[in-house]
């Protein structure tokens, strides 16, 4: 069992940046490849970026590539995605997710809480 917490969500204007964080607990965190999801009401949920359990892979969807950057600390059992030249279309509840096999998109074993990322225009 893995239990992640999502934080670093916010209101920010368009072309502002935000870091996302997402802190795991339970089993060893290092095992694990970490994705990010976001999700606007009415709509299905969206893959985002993920990271594979040694750091050595990143993915990204194609409208957040070369804006969003994800990252893990092994040590710190903590995952990141940074958020630059953010625009409104970014805004959604963003999910932190794990899985021992799955990476990049798809449906993972584990799934935090979701924090709000809010970009006024």
């Amino acid at each position: 069992q893995v239990h992640l917490v999502e934080s670093g969500g916010g209101l920010v204007p368009a072309g502002g940046s935000l870091r996302l964080s997402c802190a795991a607990s339970g089993r060893t965190f290092s095992s694990y490849n970490m994705g990010w999801f976001r999700q606007v009401p009415g709509k299905e949920r969206e893959f985002v970026a993920a990271v594979s359990w040694s750091g050595g892979s990143t993915y990204y969807a194609n409208s957040v590539k070369g804006r969003f950057t994800i990252s893990r600390d092994n040590a710190k059992n903590t995952v990141y995605l940074q958020m630059n030249t953010l625009k409104p279309e970014d805004t959604a509840v963003y999910y932190c997710a794990a899985d021992e096999w799955r990476v990049g998109s798809g449906n993972y074993d584990y799934w935090g809480q979701g924090t709000q990322v809010t970009v006024s225009s």
